[in-house]
């Protein structure tokens, strides 16, 4: 069975940066839709939101055709607080029982796209190893793809971890991908990394200014 669910991780508080940075602006949308949208677009089969922390004004920020996509299911983390290890058990939770091969991406890495969550997927499902993620500047980076054999393992993740270990516990059973496209794995956690973000978006829009 081919067929791989998204889990988005956007439950946090994002306390070094102060405010909730899944509702800081990323062009005409917020982090937080600009993420669900890549998601949404690709070829995931479902995408499961995983809100925590000011869930009803994240679910109210999403863009009316996010919130009604029918491949999303959103649901609450009632324990965001306890750490990244609550939501990722949350949303293995929501779709164990029904996909073999789950993908877990992050609300604050605003540089993945679409196409980068195709090839990530195309890549691994043909290489038949058990793990996938991205390689970004010879680093593994997410997003990054679990088969069942390790959800027992998900599970007693605890505290602010995610899959890291896992990672590094089984090298030689990862599929890396590189990315075709210029990729930028870095995340938003603070400030200075989401004036950066701003920075990008803005020279972006210049050299596609320049092209028309």
């Amino acid at each position: 069975m081919n067929e791989v669910a998204g889990i988005l991780l956007a439950a946090g508080s994002s306390t070094r940066m102060g405010s909730p940075k899944q509702l800081l602006p990323a062009g005409i949308q917020n982090l937080l839709d600009r993420a669900l949208t890549q998601a949404l677009q690709s070829d995931l089969h479902c995408v499961v939101l995983v809100l925590g922390f000011k869930a009803w004004e994240m679910e109210q920020s999403l863009g009316r055709i996010n919130r009604q996509h029918p491949k999303l299911r959103i649901i609450f983390n009632a324990k965001y607080n306890e750490g990244l290890s609550t939501s990722v058990i949350a949303g293995l939770r929501a779709v164990e029982q029904e996909y073999e091969h789950l993908m877990f991406l992050l609300a604050d890495m605003p540089y993945v796209t679409t196409t980068l969550i195709n090839s990530l997927m195309a890549a691994y499902l043909d290489s038949g190893l058990p793990l996938g993620a991205i390689l970004s500047r010879s680093k593994r980076a997410h997003p990054v793809i679990i088969r069942r054999r390790f959800f027992k393992e998900l599970h007693s993740l605890e505290g602010d971890t995610g899959a890291r270990d896992l990672f590094l516990n089984h090298p030689d059973e990862v599929c890396f991908v590189e990315p075709k496209e210029a990729f930028d794995g870095a995340d938003i956690d603070t400030m200075d990394d989401y004036l950066e973000f701003k920075r990008s978006l803005n020279r972006k829009s210049a050299n596609d200014s320049s092209k028309t």
